[in-house]
């Protein structure tokens, strides 16, 4: 148990070392190794002042116990400078540490949003999650969920407490060694007869303070233990809170329309109540804990003036001597005691090291997914070999064979579930679980089911992932009026978001107005005019058709209505697959128009 405990302590010590070495590493590694030598060496200067306060201590109350004025108010003004230092320091050790964790989480935030949107990592990590089931041996981890409480909230979180008790760990350690000393002289030797033998324990208050705050440790991991767990939970359940009223906004008309207002109030209350649920438990643990540590705090105050107070009152020591006693004990006794007063710190800390490390390992989980499709750009679309898998590794597609060339028409269809939304993202290259080769067009735009569009301005909506700046406006009105938008012409300043402001039909126009503004050779239409009227479908397909024509290039579409085969001179259909033991569709070429 011991051992599994050690082995245990040591990989969290790895982890948080993992997550702590890259900045201080990286290309800010003079600034942040600067900062943090500063604030160490503003740490031992406040320890140091304590040593001169305590000295201060014995003279000031030794002067008041004689009546001696003069000490008194020469003490009086040595305490003046003292504090004054002491202000100083501690406030400028405040503004570093804290510029210290500002910067620091700007690096780690900055680092972990170029990981998440690089090489559509925030989009494979969605697939990885649940590409295998989360107990299956050598499973991606179905965690991290909620990638943006990771980036906002834990890393925030980690620098703080990283900071925070990194820097009390070393203030109690010296405090410790520069107080143990002083103690060790002060305490004097206890002594007392045993079955007729006398004995002698020096240094009686440092072992005393020892024995008192390793039992008062030893209590509080034993109280405080379950806040690990809880905490870690916690905020998953937040996370999850806060996703489901975030997709009820995004999806608040479809509710509305399906009156789902109940049934959302429901899910909302049932995840509450877990929030709730597990923060009743979190604070019963807390209560537990604030139990003992209050009586423990409450405790040391009293306790090195009972075990001090036969010499004093033998004559033995003075009262200055015993204040010097008392606060050399609270000095030693609260460096001992850094454990028992940090536990929920460092409970904190744990489960926010655990929910950063399972972060890192989903980038980690990535890599070792790679795709193992080769793709290289060309003036045609081909493969021979091209395989697709779902993300729980069953075959959909294998040994797939097609070629489209410039001047192509080609209409994509197959029964739902089939696959055809797959196959397009992986002509687009974002499909992880695909293997082969492929040839495609690298002048190519993508019409999605549900395009997306930033929250700002109409222009910025029509050119995304450009800048606005990068055309004129005549050239965005001029797109807008060829996708049968012209009511939007006047209104590109406009700041809206626009996925929730416009139709569904609108909103694929504006996308068809974004391949008309951009001029791509080869287009990929994927239910693209599915919400459309016939006649302005009619319109917007011979508006692409003509695009692409004069670009040299071609269209592929998905598309269930009948009318769109028309604009398409060759089909290519994914059917159930006949013979094949793993794939379940095949590619087939039905006809030429």
């Amino acid at each position: 148990m011991r051992t599994h405990k050690l082995a245990t302590f040591k990989t969290f010590v790895t982890q948080a070392w993992a997550l702590t070495r890259p900045y201080f590493a990286s290309e800010k590694k003079w600034q942040a190794r600067a900062l943090l030598i500063t604030i160490i060496a503003l740490n031992l200067a406040l320890v140091y002042m304590a040593v001169l306060f305590n000295d201060w201590n014995k003279l000031f109350y030794d002067a008041l116990q004689e009546k001696n004025a003069e000490v008194f108010w020469s003490q009086l003004g040595r305490f003046t400078y003292l504090a004054f230092a002491f202000i100083i320091i501690a406030v400028y050790k405040f503004y570093l540490t804290q510029l210290l964790e500002m910067r620091w989480r700007a690096w780690m935030t900055g680092h972990y949003l170029e990981r998440w949107l690089s090489n559509q990592a925030f989009y494979r990590l969605e697939l990885l999650r649940f590409a295998s089931p989360p107990d299956a041996p050598g499973a991606p981890a179905r965690n991290p969920d909620n990638p943006d409480q990771r980036i906002q909230e834990d890393i925030n979180q980690f620098t703080s407490y990283s900071i925070s008790l990194s820097m009390g760990l070393l203030n109690a350690v010296v405090t410790l060694a520069s107080f143990v000393g002083i103690l060790w002289g002060l305490s004097g030797g206890f002594a007392f007869t045993l079955a007729g033998t006398e004995f002698n324990i020096p240094g009686f208050m440092v072992w005393m303070a020892l024995l008192y705050c390793l039992a008062g440790s030893v209590i509080t991991h034993y109280l405080g233990r379950p806040q690990i767990k809880l905490n870690f939970e916690q905020q998953r359940r937040e996370a999850e809170f806060r996703h489901h009223m975030v997709r009820v906004r995004e999806y608040s008309e479809a509710i509305a329309l399906d009156r789902g207002e109940t049934v959302e109030r429901q899910q909302l209350d049932t995840r509450f109540g877990q929030v709730l649920g597990n923060y009743l438990a979190l604070i019963r643990a807390q209560k537990r804990l604030i139990w003992f540590t209050s009586f423990f705090g409450q405790a040391a105050v009293v306790f090195p003036f009972v075990v001090a107070a036969p010499r004093f009152f033998s004559g033995a020591i003075q009262l200055g001597e015993l204040m010097q006693i008392s606060s050399a004990f609270g000095q030693v006794q609260g460096a001992l005691s850094w454990f028992v007063d940090n536990y929920s710190s460092l409970a904190s800390w744990r489960a926010t090291t655990d929910r950063l490390t399972s972060f890192e390992a989903s980038f980690q989980a990535l890599e070792l997914n790679n795709q193992a499709l080769t793709a290289t750009n060309s003036i045609a679309l081909e493969s021979t070999d091209l395989q697709l898998q779902l993300p729980g590794g069953e075959v959909l597609l294998q040994q797939a064979r097609f070629k489209a060339e410039p001047g192509d028409r080609i209409l994509l269809q197959g029964p739902s579930g089939s696959g055809k939304s797959t196959l397009f993202r992986a002509f687009a290259g974002i499909w992880p679980f695909a293997s082969g080769h492929l040839q495609r067009p690298q002048d190519a735009m993508f019409i999605p089911q549900r395009p997306y569009f930033p929250n700002g301005p109409l222009r910025q909506a029509l050119a995304y992932p450009q800048a606005s700046s990068s055309f004129t406006d005549d050239q965005l009105r001029q797109a807008l009026v060829q996708a049968e938008l012209p009511d939007l012409t006047g209104q590109l300043d406009r700041a809206e978001a626009w996925g929730q402001t416009l139709s569904g039909g609108e909103q694929q126009r504006l996308a068809i107005a974004r391949v008309l503004l951009k001029k791509p050779q080869w287009v990929f239409a994927d239910e693209a005019t599915s919400a459309l009227d016939e006649t302005t479908e009619d319109i917007l397909y011979k508006q692409l058709l003509a695009h692409v024509q004069q670009a040299q290039g071609a269209i592929i579409s998905i598309a269930h209505k009948p009318g769109v085969a028309s604009y398409h001179n060759r089909q290519w259909v994914l059917q159930k697959a006949t013979g094949s033991q793993t794939a379940r569709f095949d590619l087939k070429e039905t006809r030429d128009a």
